[in-house]
Formats: structure tokens, C-alpha cells, sequence
């Protein structure tokens, strides 16, 4: 029995230490990561006119429109708020950051198999795909989310103090998306299904996520269903955030975030375990 326990722990303490070389290689090859960030961000804006500038065009033209019809025209308000941004704030803080985590997974469920050539051509460890998959993401998003931050400013409405508690919900997020996405980038080279399922399942969970209405409308029979939904509660703390000028009610995020931590042992284990099995799928 205790012989048992003792082979077991090793085991334990063994893949450990495989995951650790897994991370310790991806930081050695952090130059790589960031090229290949920087090649995606320019083939993005090859042959285009005005170039990068589209990054700014596209988020400021929603940003306007979202102002304009919802504050101006429909004067669209949520209850307890003064402000007549505030419907537009709340879209805004939704709306984006589920952007974020709606690319992130869509673009790590389909990582590998969109590299595959690249893959094969060039020895690099493979970990680096979904980090390149976080850092493009990211740095679109930085982008994007500076400019809402400056429509808060313009417009008065910047949430103050309470703005510094963005930055842990979004690593929670970020832990949480990376995970499941790698998960089922894993499982995407096996099964090719699992591509197709991400794309429609991401269309429900929109839905099933207080992004484009506030959660006071929720029936109650539903809130206990919404808040198994670990991106309602990473979305709803954004709104405290940016729309109620509030702290975020961390008891509500921290399972987000173990769940995270779990989906990304398991995804790296899994990686670990069946790269060999991977490269001859691909």
C-alpha cells in the first residue's frame, strides 16, 4: 500500500517537472513568440492603405455607434446609473472583453491544425502556439481597450480606484480562456469536430452571458444556471468595474480562476502526454 502511494507521488512529482521544462523552454523561446506576434499583427495589414490604423478605426467606429444610438438616440439607461453613457459603457465593457475571449479560444481550438506545415518545417516547442495565440490576441485587445478608456475619460466617466481591480479579473480570464482553448486544441487534432462545436457553442454562450442585458431582467429560476456560466461572472465583474465604478466581488471570481488553473494543468499534462500522438495526426 504505502510502496503504491510512494510510486504514485513520484509520478506526480515527475510531470511536474515536465510541465516546469515545458514553461522554462517557452520563456527560452520568448524572442520567437514575440516575432511571431509581430509577423501576425503585420500580414494582418499587408496591402492595405491605411495599415495598422484599422486597428483603431474598426473599435472607435463601434464605440461611436454604440454611444450615439444607445445614449443619444434610443436614450437607453440602467437602472441605479445617472449616467446617459451608462447602457453604452455597459455594452462596451461586455462586448470587448468577451471579444478577447471569444478569439482567444476560437484561434487555440485551432491552432495546431492551422500550423501544421509550420510544424513540421521548423523545431520549436510547440507551447509556443497557444502563448503566440494569447500575446496576438492581447495585443489587438490592448489596442481596442485603450481607446474605451479614453472614452471614459472624455466622457467623465472613468470608474477611478476601483479601475485597478481590471487587471486581476482580466488574468483570470486570460488563465481560464488559455486553458480550455488548449484543451480543446489538443482535442481538435483528434477529433475535428470539436472545431466546429467551439464555433456554435461560443454563439449560445454569448447569449447565455449578461453582455447585452443587465442581470436584473434574469428570471430567477435562470440566475442559478447563469452562475454556473464562468464567463457571467468575469463579464459581471467588468460592470461593477467600468459601470458602477465599483471592487468586483472577488468570492465570485476566485472558482473562475482554480478552474482555470485546473484546465491548464490538464491541457499541458494532455500536451505533454500526446505531442508524439499530435505530430502524427497533423
Amino acid at each position: 500500500m504505502y510502496w503504491g502511494v510512494i510510486q504514485e507521488s513520484e509520478k506526480l512529482v515527475g510531470k511536474f517537472f515536465n510541465i516546469l521544462r515545458m514553461l522554462k523552454a517557452l520563456w527560452a523561446y520568448r524572442g520567437f513568440v514575440w516575432a511571431s506576434v509581430k509577423r501576425e499583427f503585420q500580414a494582418r495589414y499587408k496591402n492595405s492603405m491605411l495599415g495598422a490604423a484599422w486597428t483603431v478605426i474598426n473599435p472607435l467606429a463601434m464605440i461611436t455607434v454604440y454611444t450615439v444610438i444607445f445614449s443619444q438616440i434610443l436614450r437607453a439607461k440602467l437602472p441605479g446609473v445617472e449616467s446617459s453613457f451608462s447602457y453604452s459603457i455597459y455594452l462596451c465593457a461586455g462586448i470587448l472583453t468577451w471579444g478577447l475571449f471569444a478569439e482567444i479560444l476560437g484561434r487555440a481550438t485551432n491552432i495546431f491544425l492551422e500550423q501544421a506545415n509550420f510544424i513540421k518545417k521548423i523545431n520549436f516547442p510547440r507551447i509556443c502556439l497557444p502563448a503566440i495565440v494569447v500575446c496576438s490576441a492581447g495585443l489587438n485587445f490592448a489596442i481596442i481597450f485603450g481607446l474605451f478608456l479614453g472614452f471614459l475619460l472624455v466622457t467623465g466617466n472613468f470608474p477611478g480606484w476601483s479601475f485597478l481591480g481590471f487587471f486581476p479579473v482580466l488574468v483570470v480570464q486570460i488563465v481560464f480562456t488559455i486553458g480550455l482553448g488548449t484543451l480543446m486544441g489538443i482535442l481538435n487534432v483528434f477529433f475535428r469536430d470539436v472545431g466546429q462545436f467551439i464555433l456554435i457553442a461560443l454563439q449560445f454562450w454569448f447569449w447565455l452571458t449578461p453582455i447585452v442585458y443587465p442581470v436584473s431582467i434574469v428570471p430567477d429560476y435562470a440566475l442559478e444556471l447563469l452562475n454556473l456560466n464562468p464567463m457571467a461572472r468575469v463579464i459581471e465583474a467588468y460592470h461593477t468595474i467600468f459601470v458602477y465604478g465599483q471592487w468586483p466581488d472577488w468570492s465570485a471570481l476566485w472558482p473562475v480562476g482554480l478552474v482555470g488553473l485546473f484546465l491548464s494543468w490538464v491541457a499541458l499534462l494532455t500536451f505533454y502526454k500526446r505531442s508524439a500522438e499530435m505530430m502524427d495526426e497533423l
